[in-house]
């Protein structure tokens, strides 16, 4: 059970194709219509010189709420079963999710702040 990396930032924006461009300009990133079919001016995934998407961006029309334009933080990790195990050790709730098409499990949990945060475990 641990941390192996991050994986992506999940940016709330109200001009989704001007953040865009901003991160392709100034940090040289690629940017990729998002998936589920969202429009490119609701979804953009912005990836890094290895072709891994590592901000996603999605539409919002409403003020963002107390985490600001930060959606969720997500992280790669290792041993799905051992955080699990941690987790309900520390009496921590968290939301499961398996099968995103390609063998990944997902847990979800909140920071103080009310952060999300997706734990990633690939081949799950």
């Amino acid at each position: 059970m641990s941390v192996i990396g991050l994986n992506h930032v999940n940016i709330r924006s109200r001009d989704v194709l001007a953040s865009a461009q901003f991160y392709a300009q100034v940090l040289q990133l690629r940017p990729k219509n998002g998936p589920m079919g969202l429009k490119p001016e609701q979804s953009q995934w912005l990836l890094d010189a290895n072709d891994q998407p590592i901000i996603h961006l999605r539409q919002y029309d409403s003020d963002p709420g107390p985490t600001g334009p930060i959606d969720h933080v997500a992280l790669s990790c290792a041993d799905p079963d051992g955080m699990m195990a941690h987790l309900t050790s520390l009496g921590i709730k968290f939301g499961y999710f398996d099968g995103q098409g390609g063998g990944i499990i997902q847990l979800f949990i909140q920071d103080p702040h009310g952060v999300q945060l997706e734990l990633q475990f690939a081949g799950g």
